[in-house]
């Protein structure tokens, strides 16, 4: 009898060590299925490329100030000089430029570019919440506000999307894909708002005082932020469709030689 017990506990101390080795060369098996493969890392890397190609975007936008610019007419005040005026998020430079320099053709003072006088001074509703005048016309601290901070998350998103997308690289998996993914198209989203709110308040802006007249146009930083959040939200769904298992995209396309 205690011969046949000790066989029995041997039996199933086996048959216990072989399930569990069986279980540990599956949890193994998993783990290198979840693994990337050579091909998705380097479409990862390039879809990376160019949501850094958006962020540099985005962050030569809001560093600049450069937004939207506002010219007098050039013979406006039948001097030698007119005066044109540049802001971006943060800032704005009131320009004076000889009259001379200015294109014949253009009936506006400008471009910026032009050599003369500069004055830049930082908005102050940041801080004590005083609205800014230029040309007479006064500034909608709360639009302008609304731009900025529209334009600072977004570039939050970006950093916690590229995080995600550095864990992913660096651990050769693919579940911060989608995190990822949803980070870089929020960033977008919210860049395209932060443009289209900036627009909204320089329209306030003109229509705050009409004595002077005033030709406005959106210059190169604030299409640097717009063209930022459309790479922003094509790189991010580059990222939503890698993070598809490799099974759906056969149920998408099925071969040609299948019988369905």
């Amino acid at each position: 009898m205690w011969s046949n017990f000790f066989v029995s506990q041997d039996d199933d101390g086996r048959v216990g060590a072989a399930a569990g080795l069986a279980a540990l060369k599956g949890g193994r098996a998993h783990r290198r299925s979840q693994k990337m493969s050579d091909s998705q890392d380097g479409k990862i890397k390039l879809a990376f490329l160019l949501c850094a190609v958006g962020v540099t975007l985005t962050v030569l936008g809001v560093g600049t100030e450069f937004w939207a610019e506002l010219a007098q007419p050039k013979d406006f005040g039948g001097n030698q000089t007119c005066q044109m005026a540049h802001y971006g998020l943060w800032k704005a430079c009131v320009r004076t430029l000889w009259v001379a320099d200015v294109d014949p053709e253009r009936a506006s003072c400008g471009p910026a570019e032009l050599p003369g006088e500069s004055n830049c001074t930082y908005f102050k509703f940041f801080t004590s919440g005083e609205n800014s005048v230029m040309f007479k016309k006064t500034t909608d601290k709360n639009l302008n506000m609304a731009a900025a901070i529209l334009a600072l998350l977004s570039l939050t998103m970006m950093v916690t999307g590229s995080i995600c997308i550095i864990m992913t690289l660096s651990k050769g998996v693919s579940f911060f894909l989608k995190p990822a993914s949803f980070c870089f198209i929020l960033s977008g989203v919210l860049a395209l708002a932060s443009v289209l709110t900036f627009h909204q308040s320089v329209l306030a802006l003109l229509s705050s005082d009409r004595s002077v007249p005033l030709h406005h146009q959106l210059s190169w930083s604030a299409a640097c932020a717009g063209s930022a959040g459309a790479v922003l939200i094509f790189g991010g769904v580059l990222f939503l469709l890698l993070s598809l298992p490799a099974g759906a995209w056969h149920k998408c396309w099925p071969h040609k030689n299948s019988a369905t």
